[in-house]
């Protein structure tokens, strides 16, 4: 949304995009603060206060150790953990370097990287929302979903590459959504079915594996978008 204003209303010109690129970090600067500030501040609230102390009397000692613990969970969620890693990797390599650098459009001109990433956006938050309607429940389904989206490589290069007729608005519009909605779908449901596969005291070390492991695969999926450059 930042983009379509900061876009809509300043001047195509060098010190228009500079003025949009500062207001663009700035404003993502701010909210990492604010995330910042509110995340040391909620463990102060009497609600979490609350349920951390009643967690600290219902659970007992434990006799193993955390980092033993951590392994144990981290073997028995390997394929949700690499499923998850594959996701970034698979959308951000192509998310949004080919979509901001590798398509044209005579009908939509220089808005149609800005068009074509806020269908992602919207197809992402639609995912994200359907885990609300269904979840899949079998981690094996989960998985080969999770690989399956290698497919997404070859139809984009014939975005690029293919004959006319795929290299229309339309089909790239439609794939952009496709792997927007597969990304924030999946995505949540690893994060819903990963603490349910462990007992439910190991449900937080999952969590944060699960958050471990889709950090991994940001970092490995961002350093291969810049392969659509080459």
């Amino acid at each position: 949304m930042l983009r379509i204003i900061t876009k809509a209303s300043l001047p195509h010109s060098r010190k228009g995009l500079r003025t949009s690129t500062h207001i663009y970090f700035f404003t993502s600067t701010l909210i990492e603060l604010l995330c910042i500030l509110f995340c040391n501040l909620i463990h102060k609230l009497p609600t979490i206060r609350h349920y951390k102390t009643k967690a600290e009397l219902n659970n007992p000692p434990e006799t193993i150790s955390k980092p033993l613990k951590t392994l144990d969970i981290l073997k028995k969620l390997r394929w949700l953990a690499m499923s998850m890693v594959t996701i970034y990797i698979v959308t951000l390599s192509i998310f949004p370097g080919y979509l901001s650098e590798n398509v044209k459009s005579v009908y939509f001109g220089d808005w149609y990287p800005v068009f074509l990433i806020t269908t992602f956006n919207v197809g992402d938050f639609s995912g994200k929302c359907l885990t609300a309607i269904y979840v899949v429940k079998r981690s094996r389904w989960v998985v080969w979903a999770c690989i399956s989206r290698v497919f997404f490589y070859p139809l984009f290069m014939g975005c690029v590459f293919g004959p006319k007729w795929f290299r229309h608005e339309a089909p790239v519009t439609l794939l952009t959504l496709l792997l927007g909605v597969s990304n924030g779908y999946l995505t949540s449901v690893l994060m819903i079915v990963a603490p349910k596969s462990v007992p439910v005291e190991d449900s937080n070390i999952a969590g944060i594996v699960m958050s471990l492991f889709l950090a991994i695969g940001l970092v490995v999926g961002s350093g291969l978008g810049w392969l659509w450059n080459i």
